[in-house]
């Protein structure tokens, strides 16, 4: 005999094993961007690029020994993330806003634009 009642949640992603330090640093980033930018302004439109070189940045200072950002005072990593989860949905969301480097199109620009031809070293 069952002593728990029924719940179809299978096939669900297990959001309960986010381990809760990061996720509250993650806010924490978001939180001090609310008052900032605003809520939701990264929601307008940030090119991927522009969000994948912060998420960079912020990655290389920590990497150099600098645990936190000097503006926020909040976790370098946990800046990141927020960058990076926002080039993220940027890119499932406003594709138009995706301006990674992409072999194809530059080949075929390249190809319409003769001056856009590689330096010879």
């Amino acid at each position: 005999m069952t002593t728990e009642g029924a719940k179809g949640d299978g096939g669900k992603f297990p959001l309960g094993l986010i381990p809760r330090y990061p996720l509250e640093q993650v806010a924490a980033v978001l939180g001090f961007g609310e008052v900032k930018y605003g809520r939701h302004n990264w929601r307008k439109g940030i090119l991927v690029q522009r969000n994948l070189n912060a998420a960079l940045r912020h990655v290389v200072a920590y990497n150099e020994g600098e645990d936190l950002d000097p503006e926020s005072g909040l976790s370098h990593l946990a800046h990141a993330i927020c960058c990076l989860m926002f080039a993220l949905e940027t890119a499932k969301v406003r594709p138009d806003l995706d301006d990674r480097y992409n072999p194809v199109v530059f080949t075929r620009n390249r190809d319409d634009h003769p001056e856009h031809v590689a330096l010879s070293t």
